[in-house]
This record gives C-alpha cells, sequence and structure tokens, in this order.
C-alpha cells in the first residue's frame, strides 16, 4: 500500500459521481491489441503467481485477460479475469474522492487545520503539532506525519481501529515539519478518514457507497471491517514472506491495517469505473511520448493493483498481480505492467489523439 501516484488523490467532482456509467457516450469499439497475450507475457515473470486484466471502453468491457495460477506452484486454475481483489492505496483516490466533494459542498475546506476538525486528536496526544496540519497536507503527504505503513503485524489477526494505527503512528519520530516536503504517510489517509465520518455522520464505508460506489456502478467493490475478512468469491493468492523468509499465503492478513489509506476490495470493472470518473474531471496530465494520463497503484503484501487511462477518459486498463516475493523487489515488473499497457492502449488509432 505503499506506492501511488499524485492522480490517487485527484479531486473528483460531484457532478461526475451523480452521472450513471450507463450515461457515456456511445461509440464503436475500438480495435485494440490482445489482452490475454499481454497477460501470458507478464505471467513469465519469476515475480508472478498470477496475473488478470481487463479493458473498458466508454465503460464496456472489450478485453480481458488471465495468465499463470490461483495458487503458487501453478495450483487452483487460473484466476477469473472479474475477481475481487485488494485495491491498496487506490483507496486513498476514494477517500480523496469524498473529501474534496465534502469541500465542494462547503462542509470542509482544504485549508482548515487538523486540529479544528479533530480537536480529540489533539486532547488525546495522537497527533503531533495537529494545530499546524491542514487537510491538503494530509491529501498531499506533506504534513510530516509518520507513516504507520508496515509497522503492524501482516498475519496478526488483533482488530486494529483507526485509533489505534494513529497509536502506531504516534510512537514514531516526526521527521519534517508540515508543508515541508513530500513523505508518503498512510496515518495522513486515515485522519482523511475520520473527518469523513465526522462531517457526513456515517461510517467510512457507508460514505463511499452513498457517494462513489452506487452512483458509479461500483458493485463489487467493499470495505473489509473484520481483520479476518478474506476477499469475497474466487479470487488470486499472492504470497509474502514472514520474518524467517518463510513464503506466507497473504489471503488471510489483517484487513484493519490500512483503511481509509489501503483497505477497500474491488474488481477491474469498478475501478475502471472509478478512474474513469476521475480523468473527466482532471486538467490534462499526459506525460511525453504516451497517451496516458497518470495512472495510479496500490501495492501491498502478494498483490500489486494498477490501473491506466488514456487521456480522454474513455478506455481503462485494470490489471491486478498476485507476486510470490516481497513488493519491494518487485518494482521492475511493475514497470513492465506500465509498459505494456502503453503498448496495449496507446497503440489504438481511435484514442490515440
Amino acid at each position: 500500500m505503499k506506492r501511488t501516484t499524485a492522480a490517487g488523490v485527484a479531486s473528483l467532482a460531484c457532478a461526475t459521481l451523480l452521472t450513471s456509467p450507463a450515461t457515456a457516450s456511445a461509440a464503436a469499439r475500438p480495435e485494440i491489441g490482445d489482452v490475454q497475450q499481454v497477460m501470458d507475457e507478464l505471467a513469465k515473470d519469476t515475480a508472478v503467481v498470477g496475473v488478470i486484466g481487463e479493458m473498458f471502453y466508454d465503460g464496456k468491457r472489450i478485453g480481458r485477460g488471465s495468465a499463470g495460477s490461483r495458487l503458487i506452484g501453478g495450483k487452483g486454475g487460473k484466476i477469473p479475469s472479474d475477481s475481487r481483489y485488494r485495491a491498496w492505496s487506490l483507496t486513498k483516490g476514494m477517500t480523496s474522492a469524498v473529501i474534496s466533494q465534502l469541500v465542494e459542498e462547503g462542509k470542509l475546506a482544504f485549508d482548515d487545520k487538523l486540529g479544528d476538525l479533530l480537536p480529540w486528536v489533539v486532547e488525546k496526544d495522537l497527533v503531533l503539532r495537529a494545530d499546524e496540519i491542514t487537510v491538503d497536507h494530509l491529501l498531499k503527504h506533506t504534513s510530516g506525519i509518520p507513516d504507520f505503513g508496515g509497522k503492524l503485524g501482516l498475519f496478526d489477526l488483533t482488530y486494529h481501529s483507526p485509533i489505534d494505527l494513529l497509536k502506531t503512528s504516534r510512537g514514531l519520530p516526526r521527521e519534517q515539519d508540515p508543508g515541508e516536503k513530500f513523505s508518503y504517510s498512510s496515518t495522513g489517509y486515515v485522519l482523511l478518514g475520520l473527518i469523513i465520518e465526522e462531517k457526513t455522520r456515517s461510517s467510512l464505508d457507508q460514505a463511499f457507497a452513498k457517494r462513489l460506489w452506487k452512483p458509479l456502478g461500483m458493485t463489487s467493490t467493499y470495505l473489509p471491517a473484520k481483520p479476518d475478512h478474506r476477499i469475497k468469491g474466487p479470487h488470486g493468492h499472492g504470497y509474502y514472506p514472514d520474518e524467517k523468509g518463510r513464503l506466507r499465503d497473504t489471503d488471510r492478513q489483517n484487513a484493519t491495517n490500512a483503511w481509509a489509506a489501503g483497505s477497500v476490495i474491488s474488481t477491474a470493472k469498478d475501478l475502471a469505473a472509478f478512474q474513469r470518473a476521475q480523468a473527466k474531471n482532471r486538467p490534462p496530465q499526459e506525460q511525453p511520448g504516451t497517451c496516458l494520463a497518470s495512472a495510479p497503484r496500490g501495492s501491498g503484501p502478494g498483490s500489486l493493483a494498477q490501473v491506466f487511462t488514456t487521456q480522454d477518459g474513455r478506455l481503462q486498463l485494470a490489471v491486478n498481480t498476485t507476486l510470490k516475493v516481497a513488493n519491494h523487489t518487485a518494482d521492475g515488473y511493475a514497470d513492465k505492467v506500465t509498459q505494456a499497457a502503453e503498448k496495449l492502449l496507446c497503440s489504438t488509432p481511435d484514442i490515440r489523439g
């Protein structure tokens, strides 16, 4: 859950969220490359257990593929391409989107101070310098609040509340002033989740469902509430080395270790719908030499989730990979996925311009 891009915190306007995906303008299906062939090539990487991908155009699936296996060692058959998987830090984009809605509704401002919004975090000494930290700092990872990520037991199924996550962060040294520079902090997004609950008077999953999932037709997406909540339905299993270096199946990992920062479980279809909505409400961010807009990714023990969107927001490729190595050793593989996505999406004449 430590990998995302600036696009993961891009604002999402209410108008688009209230527009059903079914209202997207109709268009002829573009000619695309072979998604299955791309998945087959990616599965050859030694870090991969299984990989699935689906491509969508104006919300309609136009390509899909699955390669590798559901379990390690080639066992368990292939993973259905429409399986659920952990979105990891793609969750942060959803948290950011709801915060942006609340700002548009006048219930919040980007320069509001954390200490004013959640005075109890000051009273309980859970966050240092909360009177200086703004909502914008939390969104942009410039708050200086230490990141709790990776400090809790992956296979320990003890329930961790958002307060527990803050307490873990509070026990870590602070290394910068608010607003000084970028310093990745999932803790900031836990605080944003608490702000959402305060301002909406509802639980985070209820706010997500009402403001994002239902309007966008994200019918297979949910936020686990218990530490032993596994992914619903058939899905791939990732593996991660424990403290002794032994590979452990991460299917039964603590689902409360990230919350608003990275606990959402979703599908390629739902994540593509969310990214499509985001793309329609942000200025062009095309990188030189590619037709793609920014491509957020989420990474956590055992898997990697990536979504690629073209500049016009009409074409998406969502890819999930289950791994058998520690995630930090798989960055080269993540780059391979990006290169494959560029080749697949940017070679489509209908959307290149």
